[in-house]
């Protein structure tokens, strides 16, 4: 059963499963992957025959490293409205794996960023192995921590989400482990086995059990009071402040990192980090939106994937330059209302 070649669907027994299958793109979400989960996952939801829905990714090197920026950059390039579409559906897949009635499992290895996240870590169980790399890499492309990360970032413990969200950090199983944004540790190779009791019929969480490890203690543990302290402040700039005064060698370099992504972005980032705390995960979506759409189609977002994945020059030229020109003005209009074109959730 197959609704396009980058995404397999196929029954095993009393398992459906899901296989992200464009290895050599890192299993990046086109818009028909997105389509294909708003088919199959309703319908498999409604077939009887099917106790749990299985996701994983194809390739030895990742899970899913998010959606399709080179598409979004075209849609940005060609002023269409295709990337906003791409993104409406690719949330609506994400508000159904969160909502899934029967127990969904992604089964994730190496890398685990952005779209990748949004139809792993919104689910009930979010497998990962030695291998993980998980990161909301945003700021970096003058985009939003988007596909639910309002969300699920503002449920890590403290600060930690703040922090993943407006550096971008790339962290192992370890600190996703002890985040929360991971449920169990276990090896990849042992998938198969889990995938085999699920075609039996078996409960997830029998089926898991024999094979969950203890991860190594998280390497973050020891920043996480600095963390906490000095990424609870009321701005980005008071953010910087504290890092600068702090002087440690984390700090150093966490201010260094935020100092070359995008202003706006680390503005509109922070905003929404914010506004989220208290909100369920389809109003989190609904405002992701509303910024989403609009960032995806302007300058830094162009400007963010050039240097990183066109030319490759890593020297993106931010409009604006400073945190002190992106004007709170400019920012709340991100957030304005979208009036007939709110997302649907």
């Amino acid at each position: 059963m197959e609704q396009e070649p980058h995404i397999l669907f196929e029954k095993r027994g009393a398992v459906g499963l899901i296989t992200l299958n464009r290895p050599k793109a890192l299993n990046a979400l086109t818009h028909g992957m997105c389509l294909g989960l708003l088919k199959m996952l309703p319908e498999w939801a409604a077939d009887d025959a099917i106790k749990a829905v299985a996701i994983r990714g194809a390739g030895p090197k990742a899970f899913c490293a998010g959606g399709d920026i080179r598409f979004m950059y075209e849609s940005n390039v060609a002023a269409s409205n295709a990337a906003a579409k791409f993104l409406a559906d690719e949330y609506r897949a994400d508000a159904l794996v969160s909502a899934f009635p029967k127990p969904y499992v992604a089964l994730t290895h190496g890398i685990v960023m952005g779209g990748g996240a949004g139809v792993s870590i919104n689910g009930r169980y979010r497998l990962a192995d030695e291998s993980l790399t998980f990161a909301m890499p945003e700021t970096g492309i003058g985009f939003l921590t988007d596909v639910g990360a309002t969300h699920f970032l503002g449920r890590c413990p403290g600060e930690m989400g703040t922090y993943l969200g407006l550096t971008g950090a790339r962290i192992g199983l370890a600190d996703a482990m002890a985040l929360g944004l991971f449920t169990h540790a276990v090896k990849a190779t042992d998938y198969d086995n889990i995938l085999a009791r699920l075609a039996e019929g078996e409960h997830l969480d029998t089926a898991i059990a024999p094979f969950v490890f203890k991860p190594d203690s998280p390497s973050l543990e020891a920043e996480r009071a600095r963390i906490d302290t000095i990424f609870s402040a009321a701005s980005v700039e008071t953010i910087l402040e504290r890092l600068d005064r702090d002087s440690s060698a984390f700090a150093t370099a966490t201010a260094a990192t935020m100092r070359s992504r995008s202003p706006s972005a680390l503005k509109f980032i922070f905003r929404s980090l914010r506004e989220a705390k208290g909100r369920n995960l389809s109003d989190c979506l609904k405002m992701e939106y509303r910024v989403a759409s609009r960032a995806v189609m302007a300058h830094d977002f162009r400007e963010g994937v050039r240097a990183t994945l066109i030319d490759r020059d890593g020297k993106p030229q931010w409009q604006p330059a400073s945190l002190a020109a992106a004007k709170d003005s400019d920012i709340a209009g991100y957030f304005a209302s979208l009036g007939a074109r709110e997302l649907a959730v």
